[in-house]
């Protein structure tokens, strides 16, 4: 089965490095905050080598974004200031975060109180 990928328009990192603004043709936009690209990078230390291997990863509320690099023409790997740096992310990852962030986002949260885990 074939993945649509969705091209983006532009990407700002804004609010000092809290939010990644990505913009989609077809005038789609998202504001996706760094700690949910954080917890959700697509890095094996957080998604491990396969669905039970995945870590909630917690303590990353107030984390930031401190650089973009593009991967080829497909992605950019994001920089945190807590010095992760191995997610790529693809441009229909970002799509996908930004599609399904409420159910994402909500399902994180109850990870994180199943497992006494803070923000």
């Amino acid at each position: 089965m074939a993945t649509e990928t969705h091209w983006p328009d532009e990407l700002r990192v804004t609010h000092q490095g809290r939010t990644l603004r990505v913009s989609f043709e077809g005038g789609e936009v998202f504001d996706l905050p760094a700690e949910y690209l954080r917890v959700e990078s697509p890095s094996a230390e957080v998604q491990g080598h396969s669905p039970g291997e995945r870590k909630t990863v917690g303590g990353k509320k107030n984390v930031a974004i401190i650089g973009v690099t593009p991967v080829g023409t497909y992605a950019v790997r994001l920089d945190f200031d807590d010095m992760h740096s191995t997610g790529i992310y693809g441009w229909s990852y970002l799509h996908e975060l930004g599609r399904d962030y409420d159910r994402k986002w909500g399902a994180y949260l109850a990870a994180l109180a199943e497992k006494g885990l803070t923000r």
